[in-house]
């Protein structure tokens, strides 16, 4: 709890901004329970989710004040009973105000905002397995759906996956908060047009997480792992101090923000480019002949020191992700798995996933991965060849938990979706994918575009189905929306936001923002898959 506080600030803030605004001292609120020093001459500002715990803390801390002036916001909405609990501890006076501050989720870049829940996979189980804890992840779900109207001073109209009962669920009960239980504090100036809040299941789109990706943000995302805008290098090897940890944030890096969505290959060339400019500048910073040289180089310093760490930063990235691509042969399986994706072909398919399966080379989670892809592609039309790829990937990889590709299938298999995943059930998408094979692919390996591709196309031409996406209540929408909320139970991809960037780049005259439970990569998909696995596994044992 105390870590997703942390988690919300820091996307926003650095320690660094955080510092001119005179904030001397930053504690967790379990660090500060347990220290005993007064510091009554500190006015003390409390950033908190308001759940019983935090509550408990702070009455604790209330009791036997620390600071002079207490400060509470709250990140969500307040019960009255929470307040007067709250009331009945401050004995002392000494708090000076306690404010409702919408921000109960992580800002991970302008348009895509994530709840990092831990418990991802609850979204996979059936309610009967896990009741209670099922209810606190739609709970948490619905608390951040709300959070981000409230922020956004919008009450939307909602629609959901219709084959998805969690869909179905977190959609009705945010709509019963924003239009029953609290439909006083949504009550906004009315627009012309509601926003549209649309709750889809990652299982509509299992495709997207097992891909590897090949565009800066997704790619480091995908090889090495990103965090909160933050990169750990030590999960890859040694390096200095410095660049243990670095982070990688749009509102902080020109460089990042410049080329988050650039192919591989087009980033290599950028970087050379920066490196010759910050030799230039490097250059001119070793002629320094006159005191007014030395006091421009000592104005200039701090921009030269951001520069230097900003290049080495970029460039270790670039040079670790090369190594990985070449060590587990990533553009020979990446072919394959867009091939996969994205054009028909069982066969050919069926060869190709064989040979790299047989290939010493290939690591594990490709493997299941691959395997995973032919699965979902070709489930109906080749039973007989999926058996032997099950049983190749038994005998290859070591790891490989027997039943894994079956249990995707039984979660999120043809039968399961929403949505015409591969454009093969759909008149226009079947035309669509045609005319995109006449034209040829810019790159052949960033092809595939995920499903929430095609759900914002169907909502700018206003052809999203309403057997596919049903409406909450009586609350329909006439025409196009100009603001568009998507939230994926099961987490989001680099890949989807940056669909959505490019999206909103077009000017279609909707603004489309994406959010999750979490964000995933393959590794983090397949784990939340496994998780699901064995609690079922053991529900069905004990019944």
């Amino acid at each position: 709890m105390v870590a997703m506080m942390v988690s919300i600030v820091s996307v926003v803030y650095s320690q660094s901004e955080l510092l001119q605004k005179e904030v001397f001292l930053v504690e967790l609120i379990d660090s500060i329970s347990k220290s005993k020093e007064s510091m009554s001459h500190l006015k003390a500002v409390y950033f908190l989710r308001p759940t019983s715990e935090n509550i408990q803390h702070m009455r604790r801390q209330l009791s036997n004040p620390r600071f002079g002036e207490y400060h509470l916001f709250f990140s969500n909405m307040l019960k009255d009973t929470e307040i007067h609990l709250l009331a009945d501890s401050d004995e002392q006076e000494v708090v000076q105000q306690v404010q409702e501050f919408y921000a109960d989720f992580i800002a991970v870049d302008p348009y895509h905002f994530t709840l990092n829940m831990p418990s991802n996979h609850h979204y996979m189980l059936p309610a009967v397995v896990d009741p209670s804890s099922l209810q606190h992840f739609c709970d948490r779900a619905v608390d951040g759906i709300a959070a981000v109207f409230l922020a956004l001073k919008r009450r939307p109209i909602i629609r959901y996956s219709s084959t998805s009962d969690i869909a179905k669920r977190i959609a009705h009960e945010t709509a019963k908060l924003m239009y029953q239980q609290e439909s006083g504090l949504f009550d906004f100036r009315r627009m012309e047009m509601s926003p549209l809040l649309l709750i889809v299941d990652r299982r509509d789109d299992p495709v997207t997480p097992l891909l590897n990706q090949w565009t800066y943000q997704a790619m480091v995302n995908e090889l090495i792992g990103i965090q909160d805008n933050k990169v750990d290098l030590r999960s890859i090897g040694k390096f200095p101090k410095d660049q243990e940890e670095v982070v990688l944030s749009s509102e902080q890096d020109a460089f990042f923000k410049a080329n988050m969505y650039e192919n591989f290959g087009d980033i290599g060339m950028n970087i050379k480019r920066m490196v010759d400019d910050f030799q230039q500048v490097a250059k001119s910073n070793q002629t320094i002949q006159t005191i007014e040289d030395m006091a421009k180089f000592v104005d200039n310093y701090p921009e030269y020191r951001k520069m230097h760490g900003n290049v080495s930063k970029h460039v270790t990235l670039v040079t670790e992700m090369s190594k990985i691509v070449e060590e587990r042969k990533l553009m020979l399986v990446s072919e394959t798995e867009q091939e996969l994706a994205c054009n028909g072909g069982q066969v050919a398919a069926f060869e190709a996933v064989t040979n790299l399966l047989n290939n010493e080379s290939i690591s594990d989670i490709d493997r299941l991965c691959l395997v995973m892809l032919y699965a979902l592609r070709y489930e109906k039309e080749s039973p007989v060849q999926l058996m032997q790829l099950f049983n190749k990937l038994a005998s290859r990889s070591a790891k490989y938990k027997p039943g894994l590709v079956q249990f995707l299938l039984k979660q999120a298999g043809v039968d399961k979706r929403t949505g015409d995943l591969y454009g093969n059930r759909d008149f226009l998408n079947i035309a669509r994918n045609m005319a995109r094979g006449l034209k040829g692919v810019e790159n052949v390996y960033t092809q595939h575009q995920p499903l929430l591709f095609q759900t914002m196309e169907s909502i700018t031409k206003g052809r999203l189905r309403d057997v596919d996406f049903p409406y909450v209540g009586n609350h329909f929408q006439q025409g196009r929306p100009q603001e568009v909320i998507i939230f994926i139970i099961g987490g989001t991809t680099y890949e989807e936001s940056r669909s959505v960037a490019l999206q909103n780049a077009s000017n279609s005259g909707i603004r489309f923002i994406l959010g999750g439970s979490a964000v995933l990569n393959s590794k983090r998909f397949l784990k939340d898959l496994g998780e699901a696995q064995r609690i079922s596994r053991t529900s069905t044992s004990v019944v």
